[in-house]
């Protein structure tokens, strides 16, 4: 069986399981994506919020969500287990997959999802030049 699938049981569908996690799970956020988690004892499961305020058009909403559906099968077999929502917003629909890629890769590192150790990081402050990257402002 290919390890990199995305079967039904990898996936967060229901009202009441997205309900439970934005209640009782933890989150971090970037400009362009918020991710809600909650360890439990499943293995790794998604869900994906896109609303029409992120891209008014189908096509641009269908690609942030295959970009973050991809992201996730390669990287399932390194999470913790529990549940996993990703919320994008505005700003998600100007980013190309690769920034999605990794702006998603650092709320997943940012959240401790990771079950293997993070690598270590190369100073003290590294430097955000990506718009798309740099944590959101505290009001």
């Amino acid at each position: 069986m290919n390890s990199t699938r995305f079967p039904r049981t990898a996936r967060v569908r229901a009202r009441s399981d997205f309900d439970r996690i934005f209640k009782q799970g933890r989150r971090v956020a970037l400009p362009v994506l918020a991710l809600h988690w909650q360890a439990v004892d499943v293995p790794p499961r998604l869900g994906l919020a896109v609303s029409r305020k992120v891209d008014p058009h189908a096509v641009g909403r269908n690609r942030i969500k295959r970009v973050l559906r991809d992201s996730f099968r390669h990287h399932r077999h390194a999470l913790a287990d529990g549940d996993y929502v990703v919320v994008a917003r505005p700003g998600a629909s100007r980013c190309s997959g690769e920034e999605l890629r990794a702006a998603f890769l650092a709320l997943l590192r940012r959240a401790g999802a990771f079950a293997l150790p993070a690598p270590p990081a190369p100073g003290t402050m590294p430097a955000v030049a990506d718009p798309c990257l740099s944590p959101s402002p505290s009001p």
